[in-house]
């Protein structure tokens, strides 16, 4: 009885108020209103009611991607679900998201944008295509010792008032070596606060380890066996997309004025030889 008596209520009122109510709640429940009644779904269909939900910045966003004729739309609410698919944006640098439920913002920082040391000596990594990456190339690492790897955002293009996680995304080609002996450390810092944490890049196996042993004895074992009797060792999870990713901390994105720099990072110094990583990019994504 109260449910018919609220749907009477907010039936009585003018189009433009029901849109304009609708404009405070979210893009999923703007969804569920609009199965109430044909009139009531017209309301929540309105491009006052989508156009809330869209970044305030969506016009450089779409002013920045790499085919903008993609983006083809006749409402806001088109444009709104268009801009729920990965969208490349500065010359195909990164790449944008909203999140459908929310309309929360995500990037994907592309290796090219990132921090790599050693990254322009071709011994040390290789730059290349590979099928499976929304970029035109990907980073893959050769040989080194020491791995760093960092990257930048800044908190004025997010979605204000957010906590966020940021990821490192790569796989592991099959001739890997050296990634799964140490953890490394991988951190977020925004402003003086540092979200640490620490992770390996690879899985091991038992003939992995068989081959080891045989390279340099038991250390790396006794090594890994020290460091997983703490807590927190992250370890790579399968994504959707076909890559593997590693949570490198996360943040509180702050008030609308804010901008401030959020440093993203993976180090492992350990002066062992690693190779085999294939490095796609960092994400920054809303924590759920």
């Amino acid at each position: 009885m109260n449910h018919m008596a609220s749907r009477s209520n907010i039936e009585s009122l003018p189009d433009d108020c029901v849109s304009k109510i609708l404009s405070h709640t979210s893009p999923l429940e703007a969804c569920r209103f609009s199965l109430v009644s044909p009139r009531l779904g017209s309301c929540a269909d309105s491009d006052t009611v989508w156009r809330s939900f869209l970044p305030s910045d969506y016009k450089d966003i779409i002013s920045r991607a790499v085919s903008p004729f993609t983006l083809n739309f006749s409402s806001y609410k088109q444009l709104y679900h268009a801009l729920c698919h990965p969208l490349l944006i500065d010359q195909g640098n990164k790449s944008f998201k909203l999140d459908k439920s929310s309309g929360k913002k995500s990037y994907i920082i592309s290796a090219r944008e990132l921090s790599i040391a050693w990254s322009s000596d071709p011994m040390m990594w290789s730059w290349k295509p590979i099928p499976e990456s929304r970029f035109a190339e990907a980073a893959e690492l050769r040989i080194v010792s020491w791995l760093e790897i960092e990257g930048k955002i800044r908190t004025r293009i997010l979605t204000p008032n957010t906590t966020y996680a940021a990821y490192l995304i790569m796989n592991v080609c099959h001739r890997a070596y050296g990634l799964d002996s140490a953890p490394s450390q991988v951190a977020v810092t925004i402003g003086n606060k540092v979200h640490r944490g620490r992770a390996y890049l690879g899985h091991k196996d038992e003939n992995k380890r068989k081959m080891e042993t045989l390279f340099y004895g038991n250390r790396t074992e006794v090594l890994r066996n020290a460091v997983l009797q703490g807590e927190g060792i992250r370890v790579p999870s399968k994504r959707e997309d076909g890559w593997t990713e590693i949570e490198l901390g996360e943040f509180f994105s702050g008030e609308s004025e804010s901008d401030e720099e959020i440093k993203m990072s993976v180090r492992e110094v350990g002066y062992q030889l690693k190779g085999g990583l294939v490095l796609e990019g960092i994400e920054v994504r809303p924590k759920t």
